[in-house]
């Protein structure tokens, strides 16, 4: 059952396709994924397995958040990279109806197999390839300014990116120099929650503007299994007008800014497979919500609706995943004229 907070956010049906909202730009990580499933138990040792259903597809966070923005007509951006093999050209193939700058970095393009159980729990074995190699330099030559004050950049995956993530803070600090308003997905640290990671990240979230994290990763951060607690301990290293976003998964999103607070979970869908990219989906219909004065009720319940779309087909289908609804700009949640 869907719940909202306040009850002056309007849902209308029939949505104005011609909205674009302010620009989105991501910089981040694609890849290309190879989804497969159900697997119920792993096969022995030098056995083979042949399993009912499969995909290869364009994917990482960065890459699924693009398509889904280009998807719900959003003027999106990205910034990333590929390998120099026959991967990466197909690859690069993939996001021509996105505005994308992609560096060609030598060497193989990273792949990720994604296993996928009966019990909705997911396995997933990943290359670092070309990701390795990413750099920042290319970025910084052409990214400009931001266009307005609710220009926004989504930063995703610096763990998978060892060269953008040696000044992931220098970073944030000169886009945001740049005038854009910042959103981050950090994605699990391939080390885990260490003590020193730990304050990494949370050195990275008191820049930003948008928090895009799920539940587990939010508790893990702040050291507790209590999702409320994590929230509010997490909430207090951020900057006053941040908002900090708890995605957990079937039962929807769980948003913080201030003093307000907004809850929103999609109807159940038991047909679902894949959930692969669900999150990176969320992040789009929720950026893109925001990038069109969107208050933040609604922006959750445009996130989840475009992850519940986007995960509602497979193979995925990259059109028909705009959610059947207007959201109106709650008054108390207008971007503020300052970055």
């Amino acid at each position: 059952m869907a719940s909202i907070s306040e009850n002056h956010m309007k849902i209308e049906t029939n949505i104005a396709r011609t909205t674009r909202g302010a620009p989105v730009v991501i910089i981040g990580d694609i890849g290309v994924d190879l989804i497969m499933g159900p697997l119920e138990t792993w096969p022995a040792n030098g056995t083979e397995m042949v399993l009912q259903k499969s995909e290869m597809r364009p994917g990482g966070s960065a890459g699924n958040a693009a398509i889904a923005l280009a998807a719900l007509n959003a003027d999106v951006s990205l910034f990333a990279s590929i390998g120099s093999d026959a991967i990466g050209a197909w690859l690069q193939t993939q996001f021509a109806d996105v505005n994308a700058h992609l560096e060609r970095c030598e060497g193989a393009t990273s792949i990720s197999v994604g296993i996928l159980h009966p019990n909705a729990e997911r396995t997933f074995l990943t290359s670092d390839g070309h990701l390795a190699r990413q750099s920042w330099t290319s970025v910084a030559g052409q990214i400009t300014a931001a266009r307005d004050n609710a220009s926004t950049v989504l930063l995703t995956a610096p763990f998978l990116l060892p060269q953008l993530r040696r000044d992931y803070a220098g970073i944030i600090i000169g886009l945001r120099g740049l005038g854009y308003r910042i959103a981050i997905d950090t994605g699990w640290p391939p080390e885990g929650f260490t003590p020193s990671v730990i304050a990494e990240v949370k050195s990275w979230l008191s820049l930003v503007d948008h928090v895009l994290l799920n539940e587990l990763e939010i508790t893990s951060l702040a050291g507790t299994t209590d999702l409320a607690t994590a929230m509010a301990i997490l909430g207090g290293g951020l900057r006053p007008d941040a908002t900090l976003v708890a995605k957990v998964g079937a039962k929807g999103a769980i948003a913080v800014c201030g003093y307000h607070r907004a809850q929103y979970t999609p109807a159940a869908n038991p047909e679902i497979f894949d959930t692969v990219g669900a999150g990176d989906a969320f992040n789009a219909g929720y950026l893109f919500a925001r990038a069109c004065g969107t208050g933040l009720d609604g922006a959750i319940v445009l996130g989840c609706e475009t992850a519940t779309q986007t995960i509602a087909h497979f193979p995925r289908r990259r059109e028909g995943i705009m959610p059947d609804m207007v959201l109106t700009p709650a008054e108390d949640t207008k971007w503020p004229t300052e970055v």
